[in-house]
């Protein structure tokens, strides 16, 4: 999740909750699933034509429009209070501007099918963060049993035993760095923001404008208006606003309300799934044998992380 939805308290409206859904939550959830994988494709097409913060700015200008019809429809209110505001532009910067600007950098000179994967070890970061920032989070054998085998899985994407050959450090060091900082976000997220009593819907409409707000002062001092506006980056670059952020929200909304946080969790080990499937096939990038094989140890390693203690 890359919102504050999963922490902020969800209200579904009373009328919406008697309201039959027209489409199952498991298409909902592949569809999600599709999105976010497909949005590492539109990140490295987008930075084809774009500078990355200029990706990054178009890409919360799009899903901050999505979000922002959403709340119109719903007749949401944006949250008040200076104090929320405050933490609500913290988690903005760690949950959007930072790692969305991050993975277009990294994508400059690192697969789209290497990045997907370095995003599924988010869970593997928060385990890690957990165990000294959240105090009421102890860890179990099987959960740390997780942590180790995930980083192994890194080791093994990158070809360790190789000495990391043809490997684009900085690149790489990028992408982990922007899964790192969503586990940091979630945490901060955590504490200072749960039960503030606005809508998730609400909460993230505000988060995403922040950062949509920090992207449009921080592009022009690094970037230059682009002299021409190639049309396939620019519509990537919308779609993956429009889709990968503002659709991709709204989803995620719905399935934390009918089916709760953990199951829509899930779809994080799909996306690295979908990430190496569409860069291969779309955009021809190579694939070693040990790009999927340490792929899967990260995503069970990941999942060993997210089991919870049984009584």
């Amino acid at each position: 999740m890359t919102t504050t939805a999963s922490a902020a308290r969800t209200r579904a409206p009373a009328s919406a909750a008697r309201t039959r859904r027209t489409l199952d939550w498991r298409l909902r959830f592949a569809a999600l699933s599709l999105i976010w994988g497909f949005s590492f494709l539109l990140i490295k097409v987008g930075t084809q034509g774009y500078a990355p913060f200029q990706v990054t700015l178009g890409r919360l200008v799009f899903g901050t429009a999505v979000l922002a019809a959403a709340m119109a429809v719903q007749r949401e209110r944006l949250p008040r209070g200076a104090r929320t505001w405050g933490h609500l532009t913290v988690a903005a910067l760690l949950l959007n501007a930072l790692p969305f600007s991050l993975f277009a950098y990294a994508e400059l000179t690192i697969p789209s099918t290497l990045a997907g994967i370095c995003n599924a070890t988010s869970p593997l970061w928060g385990m890690a963060l957990s165990l000294v920032a959240l105090s009421e989070d102890r860890p179990t054998r099987v959960r740390v049993a997780g942590l180790g085998l995930g980083f192994l899985g890194v080791l093994t994407v990158l070809g360790a035993w190789h000495g990391f050959e043809g490997l684009d450090a900085r690149g790489t060091a990028l992408a982990l760095l922007a899964s790192l900082s969503y586990p940091i976000g979630w945490i901060y997220v955590r504490r200072t923001l749960a039960g503030t009593g606005s809508s998730a819907l609400s909460m993230t409409g505000a988060q995403l404008l922040l950062a949509t707000v920090q992207l449009a002062v921080v592009t022009p001092l690094f970037t230059s208006f682009p002299t021409r506006l190639p049309l396939l980056p620019l519509l990537a670059v919308a779609a993956l606003g429009a889709l990968g952020t503002g659709l991709a929200v709204l989803l995620q909304y719905g399935l934390v309300t009918e089916v709760g946080p953990t199951t829509a969790q899930m779809v994080t080990y799909f996306i690295p799934v979908i990430a190496t499937a569409a860069g291969v096939a779309l955009l021809g990038e190579s694939l070693s044998w040990s790009t999927p094989v340490g792929a899967v140890i990260v995503l069970a390693g990941a999942a060993l992380t997210q089991a919870r203690r049984t009584s």
